[in-house]
Formats: C-alpha cells, sequence, structure tokens
C-alpha cells in the first residue's frame, strides 16, 4: 500500500535533479529532456547541473581544455545563471546568437563561401520579380535592393574578417546579421563534419534552456550531432512545451524521442499559490494530462474572472479596468493594485493592444504584418528598429541631457568617422563627427519631434553612421523618389496594406514621429507597466491584471473567444485539428496557461467577448473558476463592481 505520508514538498522533485546527474558522464554520456512547467524551478535544476559538474567531472574537462555549454533565451538569464554558479569559466553560459557566432567565427574561408550562395539565390529571387512585376514602387524599392546585395556579393572579397555583435546592430560592410549566424550555424552543424567534432571536442556536453522556443533550424542541427556522437556528447534539453511562444521554435519537441533518451519530469510549482496552481492544471489538462502540486508552504491565493462586452469604447475598457484594480485591492486587502504605489503587471493579449495603449501602434502595426519581422518586432531585436533604439535614442537623450561624454561615447563606438582606418588618412574626423551631429540633433530644435524617416536619410547623407542593410534603399532615396513612395502608400487600398512587402512596411512605420521609439524602447525592454502574454514567459510578478480582448487584437493566431466557448471552432479549425496541425486554439490555450501561471499572489483576467453569460456558463462548466470568482456586467456594460 503506497505511504500516504506527507512528502517535504522543497525535495519532492529531488530525484529529477539526481537523474540529470547521472546523465552528465563523461564516460557513458546520456542525453535528456526535461520536462519542467511553470514554476517548477527549471533553473534551479540547470544550476545543481552545473554545480554537480563542478564538484564531480569538473577537474577532468579543465585538464582536457574542455567547458560545459549552456544556451540561454535572454542576456538576463545569462547573467542570473552565471552568477548563480559564481562565473567559474568552465561554463560557457551564453545566448544561441553568441553561442554559434563563437562556433562559427573563425571560420571566415567557409562563411564567404556561404555568403555568395545566400545572395545570389536571394538577388536572383528578387529579380524574378522583377522580371513579373509593374513599375511602381515596389519596381523601386525591389531594384534598390538588388543593387545593395549586388554591392554587397561584389564586396564580399574584398571583406578580410566579418564581424558580428550578438547584441548590435551589425550595420557595417563586413558584419553579418543575427539571422544569418544562425542559418550559417544550422548549415555548418548540419553539413560539415568538422564544425561537428569541434563542437562535441570543446562542449562535450551542451544544455538548452527553454528549448520548446530554440530555433528549429538549430534544434534539428544539434539532434543530428548528438545522433551521430551519442557515445561522446551528451545534449540535455530544459523546456516545457506547454509554454512554447514563438513560431521559429520546433513544434514537436519532446516526442518521439531516442529510447535511450533520459525523460525526467518535475511535479513541483514553486511560484504560485494553490488556488492559481488548480487553475493552471485545469487549463493544461486536456493536452497532456500534466498536472502540478503546490508547497505546503503557499497561502491559497486568490482569481478573479471579469467579464465585460467586447463592443465597449476604449475609454469604457479603460475605465473598467481601473475599477477591476480597485476591486482587486478590497478583496485581497492588497493596496499595491491601486495607487502612486500600485505594482501590476497588465498582461495584453497582443503587443497590437499595448502599443495602442501606450502610443507607439503606427510604428508597430505595419511592420507586424510582415512574419519574418514578427519575432524580431516582439522582442526589440528587429534590425532596423534596434538602429534607433540601441543608437540614435541614446545618443538623442545623451544630447538632450547635456551629457558631452555620453555623445561621445556612441558616436566613437559606432561612427566610421572615428575608425582607426579613417583617422590613418584623415585628421578632421572628430570634427567631421561633430558637425554631423549636430546636423543630426538640429531635427529635434524647438520641440520638434521629427520622423524616423528623416533621421534615417539625414544619417544617410552625412554618412555618421552605417545604415541597416534593411533600411538602405529607403535611407538612399531622393526626394522625389521619397515624395513618389509616400505618394504611393496615400493610394493604396486596405487590400494592398494587408499585403504589403517589406519595405512598404518600413515605410509605413518610418513615417512615425521618434516619440514612438522611445516608448516601444520601454515596452521590450519590459520597463513598461504593460506586458503581453507572450513576453513574460519566465517571469513572475505579485500581482497580476490579463486583458484578453480579441476584438482590439488584429491577429489570427490567437482567439480566446473559442478558448472561452464564445463561438464554435471553424471548419478550418477541425479540418486542422484531424490532421494533427496546430489551430489558435492550441496557442491560444499556452498563451492563456503562461499567463496566469506568472501570478505569485493574486490574479485578475478581464474578458472582453461579444457573448458574456455563454463565457461564463462555459468557464464554470469546465470548472475553471467558481460562481463567486466570475463577475458580469450590467445591461449597460459597466462592470458589477
Amino acid at each position: 500500500m503506497q505511504n500516504n505520508a506527507i512528502i517535504d514538498d522543497d525535495n519532492f522533485d529531488k530525484h529529477v535533479d539526481d537523474e540529470i546527474h547521472s546523465c552528465l558522464n563523461l564516460d557513458k554520456p546520456k542525453s535528456f529532456f526535461l520536462f519542467a512547467g511553470a514554476g517548477s524551478g527549471k533553473t534551479g535544476s540547470l544550476v545543481k547541473a552545473l554545480e554537480s559538474i563542478q564538484k564531480g567531472i569538473g577537474l577532468r574537462l579543465r585538464l582536457n581544455s574542455q567547458r560545459v555549454a549552456v544556451i540561454t533565451y535572454t542576456n538576463a538569464a545569462c547573467d542570473e545563471i552565471k552568477s548563480r554558479i559564481r562565473f567559474d569559466p568552465l561554463f560557457s553560459v551564453s545566448t544561441i546568437h553568441s553561442f554559434i557566432w563563437d562556433l562559427i567565427k573563425n571560420y571566415q574561408k567557409d562563411i564567404k563561401q556561404w555568403l555568395h550562395v545566400d545572395l545570389r539565390t536571394k538577388i536572383a529571387e528578387l529579380e524574378d520579380k522583377q522580371r513579373k512585376g509593374r513599375s511602381g514602387k515596389a519596381f523601386i524599392d525591389r531594384e534598390k535592393s538588388i543593387k545593395a546585395k549586388t554591392d554587397r556579393l561584389e564586396n564580399l572579397n574584398n571583406i578580410k574578417r566579418f564581424t558580428y555583435n550578438p547584441n548590435g546592430e551589425n550595420t557595417s560592410r563586413d558584419s553579418l546579421n543575427h539571422s544569418e549566424v544562425i542559418d550559417i550555424g544550422a548549415h555548418f552543424l548540419t553539413n560539415k563534419p568538422l564544425m561537428q567534432n569541434i563542437l562535441i571536442r570543446r562542449f562535450p556536453i551542451l544544455l538548452i534552456d527553454e528549448s520548446q522556443d530554440a530555433n528549429k533550424l538549430l534544434v534539428e542541427a544539434f539532434f543530428k550531432v548528438q545522433k551521430e556522437h551519442s557515445t561522446s556528447f551528451s545534449l540535455g534539453l530544459f523546456g516545457d512545451m506547454m509554454q512554447r511562444i514563438y513560431a521559429d521554435g520546433k513544434i514537436d519537441l519532446g516526442e518521439d524521442l531516442p529510447e535511450d533518451w533520459a525523460k525526467p519530469a518535475k511535479k513541483m510549482n514553486h511560484r504560485c499559490p494553490h488556488r492559481i496552481i488548480k487553475l493552471i492544471n485545469k487549463i493544461r489538462f486536456e493536452v497532456d494530462g500534466q498536472e502540478q502540486r503546490g508547497r505546503q508552504d503557499k497561502e491559497e491565493g486568490l482569481v478573479r474572472l471579469f467579464i465585460s462586452p467586447s463592443n465597449s469604447t476604449d475609454e469604457i475598457k479603460k475605465k473598467n479596468e481601473n475599477d477591476v484594480a480597485q476591486k482587486m485591492a478590497d478583496i485581497t486587502e492588497d493596496k499595491k493594485w491601486i495607487g502612486a504605489d500600485s505594482d501590476v503587471k497588465i498582461l495584453t493579449l497582443e503587443h497590437h493592444m499595448a502599443a495602442n495603449r501606450m502610443g507607439f501602434l503606427e510604428l508597430f502595426e505595419f511592420l507586424d504584418k510582415v512574419d519574418r519581422f514578427k519575432t524580431g518586432l516582439r522582442d526589440g531585436t528587429l534590425t532596423g528598429l534596434r538602429f534607433f533604439t540601441q543608437l540614435i535614442l541614446p545618443l538623442v537623450n545623451a544630447h538632450q541631457s547635456g551629457d558631452k561624454f555620453g555623445v561621445a561615447r556612441v558616436v566613437r563606438q559606432s561612427s566610421p568617422y572615428l575608425s582607426k582606418d579613417y583617422l590613418k588618412t584623415n585628421n578632421d574626423g572628430l570634427k567631421e563627427a561633430r558637425n554631423h551631429v549636430n546636423k543630426l540633433m538640429s531635427l529635434w530644435e524647438n520641440g520638434s519631434n521629427p520622423r524616423l524617416v528623416d533621421i534615417l536619410q539625414n544619417i544617410a547623407q552625412t554618412k555618421l553612421f552605417a545604415i541597416p542593410d534593411s533600411l538602405i534603399p529607403i535611407a538612399n532615396r531622393t526626394i522625389e523618389e521619397q515624395e513618389f513612395a509616400e505618394s504611393a502608400e496615400a493610394n493604396q487600398s486596405e487590400e494592398e496594406i494587408d499585403k504589403i512587402d517589406e519595405l512598404d512596411a518600413w515605410d509605413r512605420a518610418l513615417n512615425v514621429p521618434f516619440t514612438q521609439i522611445k516608448v516601444y524602447d520601454e515596452y521590450v525592454s519590459n520597463r513598461a507597466k504593460f506586458g503581453t502574454h507572450q513576453g513574460v514567459k519566465g517571469l513572475e510578478f505579485p500581482r497580476v491584471m490579463v486583458i484578453i480582448d480579441d476584438s482590439a487584437a488584429r491577429g489570427f493566431m490567437f482567439n480566446y473567444e473559442k478558448l472561452f466557448g464564445a463561438k464554435e471552432p471553424t471548419s478550418t479549425d477541425l479540418k486542422k485539428e484531424q490532421e494533427g496541425e496546430e489551430t489558435s486554439f492550441d496557442r491560444t490555450r499556452r498563451l492563456f496557461y503562461v499567463t496566469c501561471s506568472r501570478a505569485k499572489n493574486s490574479l485578475a483576467i478581464v474578458a472582453y467577448t461579444e457573448n458574456p453569460d455563454k463565457v461564463k456558463e462555459f468557464v464554470l462548466s469546465k470548472d475553471w473558476f467558481k460562481e463567486d470568482e466570475v463577475v458580469l456586467p450590467f445591461k449597460d456594460g459597466r462592470s458589477r463592481l
């Protein structure tokens, strides 16, 4: 008969860490996939694995001049792990971009060969579109893109060494961009046995945090390396497929793993109070049957669902959300839900909603129509925008605050006028740079708020900084070409706007005032009160307000009305489900799970819907909420607060 004695919750998952430790054996390496749900202490298990390596095989690794590679999702996560292992050089802890660049950077000839093929392919594709297309703005923009890529192709043989900064703009003629580094790394690892041998010789153990969102091409490349070198290489994946957010991850990761892989699983949730754990267990159970248990020292916690009509005005919605915060403050007796000292993280369904509330919607909405931009736009790594957030914004802030040293630092780091090569033949580099900075700063005189395109074209004229490849066609336009482009934009139909290409999207985004860059940067840097369901993976907050509003989200990737039973699945949804493909319902359920599991104390969900009564009926039938946890609106749309 099973022993029903209460197990100390702090040690409930101890066997998982022991199992991972047993895999980290240089003589008999074993690969593994750790399932670790929300709040389960995944990072803690990763750190314990590293500590066990320090105490066990650490000396042997050092004597062999080998290290353990740890790939994390963000720089912040890197810093946390490094600090917890006391910055031991035995471990290479980095983001995926940093890791891959470190792996490939010495193979310059191979990189050049790859770029020759890649650029020729892209030029041929653009030329094919030119032959089939009509004259007009798109034709002019493609022509400039062809020229920029052709110039780069012709300049390749003049490049002695390619450069790359994982946290920078990479706009110089000899630099690679972020996507190129990933594509090159995946290609080398997949097709070059020498690169595979280099990887496992340097790093016999590779651990990947948040593996569910790691780039699919790279994950598949690592799988191939592991398969072909299973006796000398251990691949460890830490993650939770229910928390997969980004589209470039490997959808079926964790399924059909090789039989010789270990598959440990953690059951504890150390973050959330019991009531919230019960909610996320209900949300998840129908997907994979996984359930978590809470800590015995955690409080019960509190959850409320506030339902309101989706046809309310923006003003009514904002008032309603203020009322919700007041109600949460009352029932939790926690004053930090309201007032000047409030500490509430407000999560919106999509960035459009946050962009609208914070004031950078025009910057965001057109770039978001381009599939290739979506991930970089959401996490702040889109090169064209980083040019403004990481270079122009610090320069403007330093200048406007009278920080001459700050201005000099930005210019010294990024302007070609102060490069060693330029200063060898020009004695006036510093003077030229100063004059061009003054010319740029004149755009802000008398309280002006210049457009991004004006800033870009000013810099292109003075060559104060290198322009990202994606923006060169716009930066180098003549006055007549710019006027033609803006006229063409004004005459585009809604259907044409919905199908805009990359340069069209940049045209519209760059037409916004510079102030939108400031709030966008605050948002993607997670310094704002607002966040998104997608952007808070791995984070936690004492008080969370989730705003669900399909009518304002504009996207088709997610649909809470279907998740909450207010709308029936479409024939397309049913077909995809039958064929085993992912649906908006699947994506939305995962987002809802991630969102609710961020709360450490209390959680308020504000759901705007076309059918409040049906939503209430559905969530009660699913036992997601109890009767007294659901608040319906009055007849006039106001909440019953």
